[in-house]
């Protein structure tokens, strides 16, 4: 079966903003149209109202999210192989075996997993000594018996069943045969017609003739008549007897559930010390519908495939996706600070000092001679509206100005219109709770041995900052809690007034800020003039301080 194409995410941090999502559309769709690949875009966290809009606008759906990408059952090599079904016989499932060259094999019925039998099942099985009540007690089908015994229907139903009695030679005299044969039991006989008649007079179930002597039309015509089946073999007395045990159904000797096995959702690492400790050879996996997938067994970890992704908009490990650890980043598309993410090879790592990555997304679209379609073009177009609170941030550069009014233009949007409505989306507080608010775009840091979170809303109306003040002041207290940081610190960026009101939470978190910013020490509200961006003005002053 022909391995199926591998898919690489593109994705942003886990608080996404516009920018992220944006870029990871626009970036996914480029290296789609140069390589043909399978690149997916899709986000690590929950969307705010802002990035909602340009979606809407531009009739773009919202990205699938992306719990984590460590690496689960799915991602490894799994062995495909056709099941079996629970009345096939052990000699027809050993044939099956050794023709595909392997040693388990599942026992299916509509693709549900009932149990497996193994080459060692099969072995025991030949081995092991049984009463010669074993055919009827496994409920065997006349079928089986006459493939195993490479014989032919003489007469009755190849499709019923051996239920009753056990299986005997009558290779005696009619008068011995009397004494141990019964009622329902299965005879294996020769020529002789006294005997054959002596069976059908105890009235047997079937007869199985050897050597393909040749049955008269009066005992076919008596063995119709008490719906007795005949089976014609080739092979002699001894051979049959030997053989007919092979013809048990599989599901005998299977080993049945509850067996351990493996959801294709499993993480790879919950399920590494339950193989250890369970020396089978496979381990069945069964999908989300319970339909059996495939084996895996131990040696098929060496072969896992990590999940590739191409981070956007982000370099920091605590920023990104859960599981990053696992995986395979292949590119690090971003315009941020070098932060601490760790590869185990060399990455392509585009890093520009701009105000937005899709800046530099639009730069890669021209670099590789790719069309910018008025959809995409308004996306990369509202990322960096956002991002650059329309040209006002510090963190906006020329490049970013220019760009933004090309893109417009493509996408067939006024600038300043567009600015004001996603803004305003943005901005609303309906139906959102304190921590909505909160952990719509918030970021953490790690500085030396200290971890802080910051987080920000952008907003046009002063009242609306206000609301935003009383609603956020006492909740952070249990940020710091829920997300182990020591301080946390939240940006109300007023857009009109380029300025920023700083609320500010845990130990020393406002002297270092009062300190960073050389404010008042008897300063209540915490202003700072001119500052916008928490990229290029807050992070920086504020990492600088905490390293002295």
């Amino acid at each position: 079966m022909a391995k199926k194409e591998e898919k690489i995410y593109v994705v942003g941090h886990k608080n996404p903003d516009t920018d992220s999502i944006c870029s990871a559309i626009a970036y996914a769709n480029l290296k789609r149209e140069i390589t043909g690949n399978d690149y997916v875009a899709k986000r690590a966290g929950q969307i705010n109202e802002e990035t909602h809009y340009v979606l809407q606008k531009f009739g773009v759906k919202v990205p699938t999210l992306l719990e984590n990408v460590k690496l689960q059952v799915k991602d490894m090599d799994i062995h495909q192989i056709d099941g079996i079904g629970p009345n096939v016989s052990m000699k027809d499932t050993w044939i099956k075996m050794k023709e595909n060259n392997i040693k388990t094999i599942p026992i299916l019925r509509d693709e549900e997993l009932l149990g497996v039998i193994s080459t060692g099942d099969i072995a025991t099985s030949y081995m092991d000594v049984y009463d010669n009540m074993i055919l009827s007690k496994a409920k065997t089908q006349y079928r089986n018996i006459k493939n195993t015994l490479d014989g032919e229907m003489v007469t009755g139903n190849e499709h019923g069943y051996f239920t009753k009695g056990k299986a005997a030679i009558g290779a005696s005299s009619p008068e011995l045969m009397q004494e141990f044969i019964e009622k329902d039991d299965l005879v294996i006989l020769g020529n002789r017609v006294e005997s054959q008649m002596c069976a059908l007079d105890i009235d047997v179930s079937c007869m199985v003739v050897c050597q393909n002597a040749e049955v008269s039309k009066e005992v076919i015509k008596r063995a119709d008549e008490q719906s007795t089946v005949i089976i014609s073999t080739p092979h002699d007395t001894f051979t049959a007897a030997r053989l007919i045990n092979q013809s048990v159904p599989v599901k005998r000797f299977m080993t049945k559930a509850p067996l351990i096995s493996f959801h294709m959702s499993d993480y790879v690492e919950d399920i590494k010390e339950v193989m250890a400790k369970k020396k089978y050879r496979d381990f069945p996996i069964i999908d989300r519908h319970g339909k059996f997938r495939g084996f895996i067994s131990r040696r098929r970890f060496l072969n896992v495939s990590k999940k590739k992704v191409i981070l956007v908009d982000h370099n920091e490990k605590n920023q990104a996706v859960d599981g990053i650890e696992e995986a395979e980043i292949v590119e690090i598309i971003d315009h941020h600070r070098l932060g601490n993410i760790e590869t185990m090879g060399p990455v392509f790592f585009r890093n520009q000092p701009v105000g937005c990555t899709a800046t530099i997304v639009y730069q890669m679209y021209k670099e590789n001679d790719v069309e910018i379609k008025p959809t995409i073009a308004g996306l990369l177009c509202s990322a960096i509206v956002s991002d650059t609170l329309l040209f006002r941030s510090p963190t906006c550069t020329p490049l970013d100005e220019k760009i933004a009014k090309k893109l417009a233009k493509i996408a067939g949007i006024n600038l300043e219109e567009q600015a004001q409505a996603m803004f305003k989306a943005g901005s609303s507080l309906a139906g959102k709770t304190a921590e909505d608010i909160c952990f719509q775009d918030f970021k953490q840091f790690t500085v030396n041995d200290m971890v802080f979170g910051v987080g920000q809303l952008n907003s046009m109306s002063k009242e609306e900052l206000q609301e935003v003040k009383e609603m956020l002041t006492p909740y952070l207290p249990k940020v710091l809690e829920k997300n182990g940081v020591q301080m946390v610190f939240f940006m109300l960026t007023d857009i009109l007034d380029e300025s920023t009101e700083l609320l500010c939470c845990g130990a020393r978190a406002k002297e270092y800020i009062i300190d960073a910013f050389d404010l008042k020490e008897n300063t209540e509200k915490m202003i700072l003039k001119g500052v916008v961006s928490r990229k290029k003005q807050l992070i920086p002053t504020l990492v600088s301080e905490l390293q002295q």
